[in-house]
């Protein structure tokens, strides 16, 4: 069974490194994806695989993924 405090800590360690702009596919860039399939403007399959694109360039770009924030691989 996972460790309460430690599944805290990596939780506000990936919030942290949202708020400091270092992860590509933040909370708020998938929000806006959302926003974006909720007023019909792109499909569900394009904002995937948008988010996927997103992804793959995050190193690219010198940031790291919401995975990568919550596991501390970076």
């Amino acid at each position: 069974m996972a460790d309460p405090l430690k599944t805290r800590e990596k939780r506000e360690a990936q919030k942290e490194a949202e708020a400091a702009g270092k992860v590509a596919d933040s909370m708020e860039v998938r929000l806006a994806l959302m926003e974006r399939v909720r007023s019909g403007e792109i499909t569900l399959e394009a904002a995937q695989a948008e988010l996927a694109a997103i992804k793959r360039s995050a190193k690219r770009n010198g940031q790291i993924t919401r995975s990568q924030a919550y596991s501390g691989r970076y």
